[in-house]
C-alpha cells in the first residue's frame, strides 16, 4: 500500500472522529439548548475562524459577484443543518446518519435539473434502491416512527440542493469564501429565532459548542485532503465507516439498538450510493482514454 493512500485513510479517520464528535456534541446539547442557538453559536465560532484564515491569506478572496447563488445555497444548506441537529436530538445517531447518506442521492436529482447532468439508467437503479432504503428505516405507517426521521429525510434533501449550488459556487469562488459567505449567512438565520427561547450557554456548555464549531470544518478539510491524495473510489466508501462507528457509540452511550429493517435498509443505501460512485469512476476512466 502506497504512503499516499496511508496517508488519505488517516485524513479520513479525522472525517470519521470530527463527524461522530459533532454528533455526540449535538446530542448532548440538544438536552438544554434549542436547535436554532446550536446552529447559530455554531455559525459564530465558525466566522471566527474562517475571518483568522482570511486575515492571514487575504481577505481579497471575497466577492459579491454571486451573492444571490451564496444566499439560496445557504438557506438550503441551513435546512439540512436543522433537520440534522434537530433529529439527533429525538432518533438513534445511527438512524441520522444512515438517512444523511441519501443525500447523494438527492444531489444526482437536483443536478439533472440545475446543472443538466444526464440520469443514466445507472443513477436511475441507485436511486430507487435508496429511496427503498430510506423506506425500511422510516417503515412509513408504523406507529412508533418519530418525526424527526421525516425532518431529517428533508433535511436531506435539502442538503442535495446546498451540494449542487456549492458545485456551480467552486467554479466561480475560492473555498474560503464559500465558507465565509456560509457562516455570514446563517448566523441570523440562527441567531434570530433562538432570541425568542434563549438559553444563556453555561461552563459545561462551552466544550461542545466549541466541539460543533470546530468539526464542522475539520470533518470538510480532511475530506478534501483525502480525496487530493487517492481516488475517491478509494475514499468515499471508507466514510461509510461512519454508519457501523455511530452505531456502536449509539448502543455505548445512549443505549441506542438497531433492528433488522434498519441494517437492511442502511445496506441499500451504501449500495446505492457504491453504485453511484463506481459507476462515475468507470465514466470518467472511460472519457480520460476517449
Amino acid at each position: 500500500m502506497s504512503h499516499s493512500v496511508l496517508f488519505s485513510a488517516a485524513w479520513m479517520g479525522g472525517a470519521l472522529v470530527s463527524f461522530v464528535a459533532m454528533a455526540v456534541a449535538g446530542r448532548e446539547l440538544s438536552a438544554e439548548l434549542g436547535t436554532f442557538q446550536i446552529l447559530g453559536i455554531r455559525s459564530l465560532i465558525g466566522l471566527l475562524l474562517i475571518s483568522a484564515i482570511l486575515s492571514r491569506d487575504g481577505w481579497q478572496q471575497l466577492s459579491v459577484r454571486n451573492i444571490k447563488i451564496h444566499f439560496v445555497r445557504n438557506l438550503a444548506h441551513f435546512c439540512g443543518q436543522f433537520g440534522w441537529f434537530y433529529a439527533i436530538a429525538f432518533i438513534p445517531l445511527a438512524a441520522v446518519f444512515a438517512i444523511e447518506f441519501t443525500v447523494p442521492i438527492w444531489t444526482a436529482v437536483f443536478a439533472a435539473f440545475l446543472l443538466t447532468e444526464r440520469i443514466t439508467l445507472v443513477r436511475i437503479l441507485a436511486i430507487m434502491l435508496g429511496i427503498f432504503g430510506v423506506l425500511l428505516i422510516l417503515q412509513p405507517g408504523s406507529a412508533v416512527v418519530h418525526p424527526a426521521a421525516f425532518v431529517m429525510l428533508g433535511g436531506a434533501v435539502a442538503y442535495g440542493l446546498s451540494h449542487v449550488l456549492t458545485k456551480k459556487l467552486s467554479a466561480r469562488d475560492s473555498s474560503p469564501c464559500i465558507l465565509f459567505y456560509m457562516m455570514l449567512i446563517q448566523l441570523p438565520l440562527g441567531l434570530l429565532p433562538a432570541a425568542f427561547n434563549w438559553v444563556t450557554p453555561t461552563a459545561t456548555h462551552w466544550p461542545w459548542l466549541i466541539v460543533v464549531g470546530i468539526t464542522g470544518l475539520t470533518a470538510h478539510y480532511c475530506i478534501v485532503r483525502a480525496l487530493s491524495l487517492a481516488d475517491a473510489t478509494l475514499v468515499i466508501p471508507m466514510d461509510f465507516l461512519r454508519l457501523p462507528l455511530i452505531a456502536l457509540v449509539g448502543y455505548a452511550f445512549y443505549n441506542e439498538h438497531i433492528d433488522g429493517y434498519f441494517a437492511a435498509g442502511a445496506g441499500l443505501i451504501i449500495l446505492a450510493n457504491l453504485i453511484n460512485v463506481f459507476w462515475a469512476h468507470k465514466r470518467e476512466r472511460r472519457v480520460s482514454k476517449g
